[in-house]
């Protein structure tokens, strides 16, 4: 078998790719838009390209629509029909349909499930998980963990935790004193995975349980090359073929744009008379916004270079082949913010990931791409002025508006309704899901969101049951 290497070249850097001259080598890379649903992908294509253009997403040959299949977590017997990351993630990563805030654990007897990545690791393949929220978070914690609970992301936050106002994350089962496998920090460092980039530094700050060692000194002493800079992460890629866990930001990483001045969606005013009557007087709307950079994004790792670097690496750790799964997680985060500009900004950093995925994938034909979201989201895209406006009636959005000026000259405005909380909440609608040409054949045009397990594990172990 004849090494090729080839060259590529993300933002400043250049990564070494190493391909083989018969493509024996079978990849999967996974991108997930977190609460990426029809709404989110239609505002950035507006915003990025205008209503005519179109999106690297819109040019992939294979697409299905997606059902989001969740359990009752008081009676796993029955259904609900909204998601959160952590059900929807596990029933992708396991196959198995669980309850709300579950990582990779069964609703009806919190029994472990076993992610694909255990089985791929297992026959040889390579494997990596990047994403731009903590890598603690819940889309990236179901390939890597097993925990009842997904707020259990520490060692601090195991038992009686307090999350917010009454709410209390509790594993107490899962701790390793109990025979359990510890906090989903502790997990990632005492894992096999090759590669694991996003932020979430501060999730391995507190001491492991039972250890005089912090969690980031035990994923070090299992191996890992540990980086928190762009500058760290091209040296480790260009030289070395070794684990690496980079941890760029606290938490969640900063995201690329916001409104003018860092607003959020407001409410419109309706004046005295209409609040007397709805046919009588007028309403303000908040004031149209550009979207601008967010001075807090700085030297922040795009997720297209992050996702570059580490499919360079995981080509050096297998010649047999990688799975790769890649997350971009603020297109929910901002939509639960009311924040349609980091939204945006956001799903255009999955684009530029796909088109990473895309470039690879020619020198690599064996590499199936599939672009899919868990869940959908608030954000939902309405008349910029109400058609009611035009028979003389102030109908206005109950919820809260964002007008973008889009770089088209037009408004778009952007409306978060779904409840009066300080966040928004997740919807129940069907999800996308995309391919290359390697997915025609495998995926159909509908299917339930736990069947997409079986398309990567038919791709990449065909034999194995």
């Amino acid at each position: 078998m004849r090494l090729v290497l080839g060259l590529c070249k993300v933002a400043a850097f250049t990564f070494l790719i190493f391909t083989t001259s018969a493509a024996l080598a079978q990849n999967v890379i996974l991108i997930i838009g977190d609460g990426m649903d029809d709404h989110q992908i239609t505002m950035a294509r507006n915003y990025l390209h205008g209503a005519k253009g179109l999106l690297t997403l819109d040019t992939l040959p294979v697409r299905a629509a997606v059902q989001v299949v969740t359990l009752d977590h008081n009676d796993p017997s029955k259904v609900v029909y909204v998601a959160d990351s952590a059900n929807s993630a596990t029933a992708i990563a396991t196959g198995q349909v669980t309850s709300r805030g579950r990582i990779s654990t069964s609703a009806d007897t919190d029994s472990d499930l076993k992610p694909i990545t255990v089985d791929l690791k297992n026959a040889g393949f390579a494997v990596g998980i990047v994403t731009t929220a903590s890598v603690t978070d819940a889309t990236p914690a179901v390939f890597m963990a097993n925990v009842a609970q997904r707020f259990c992301e520490n060692p601090d936050m195991m038992v009686q935790a307090k999350i917010g106002g009454n709410w209390y994350a509790d594993c107490e089962d899962d701790l390793i004193a109990n025979g359990g496998s510890g906090s989903i920090s502790e997990q990632i460092a005492g894992s096999t995975i090759d590669v694991v980039l996003g932020g979430g530094s501060k999730q391995f700050a507190p001491m492991a349980e039972g250890a005089d060692l912090t969690v980031l000194e035990q994923a070090q002493a299992e191996g890992y090359v540990v980086v928190n800079s762009v500058q760290a992460l091209e040296q480790t890629v260009s030289s070395s073929d070794e684990r690496v866990l980079g941890l760029f930001s606290p938490s969640t990483m900063p995201v690329r744009w916001q409104a003018t001045g860092g607003v959020a969606a407001e409410q419109p005013e309706p004046s005295l008379l209409n609040q007397v009557h709805e046919y009588l007087g007028d309403v303000t709307l908040p004031a149209p916004v550009k979207c601008e950079v967010n001075p807090t994004y700085g030297d922040t790792p795009p997720l297209a270079t992050m996702a570059q670097a580490a499919i360079a690496q995981l080509a050096k750790r297998s010649n047999k082949g990688f799975f790769l799964m890649v997350e971009s997680a603020s297109i929910d985060k901002q939509s639960h913010a009311r924040r349609p500009c980091g939204q945006i900004g956001e799903l255009q950093q999955l684009d530029e990931t796909l088109q990473v995925a895309l470039e690879f994938a020619t020198t690599n034909p064996e590499t199936l791409i599939l672009v899919t979201a868990d869940h959908g989201q608030a954000a939902q895209i309405i008349p910029n002025n109400s058609l009611f406006n035009g028979y003389g009636v102030p109908v206005y959005t109950p919820g809260r508006l964002q007008r973008l000026v889009t770089p088209e000259g037009a408004i778009l405005a952007m409306n978060y309704a779904t409840n009066e909380f300080q966040a928004e909440e997740h919807t129940g609608v069907n999800i996308p899901l995309l391919a290359n040409e390697q997915g025609q054949g495998l995926v159909p045009s509908f299917l339930l969101q736990s069947d997409i397990y079986g398309i990567i594990k038919n791709y990449l172990l065909p034999e194995t049951p």
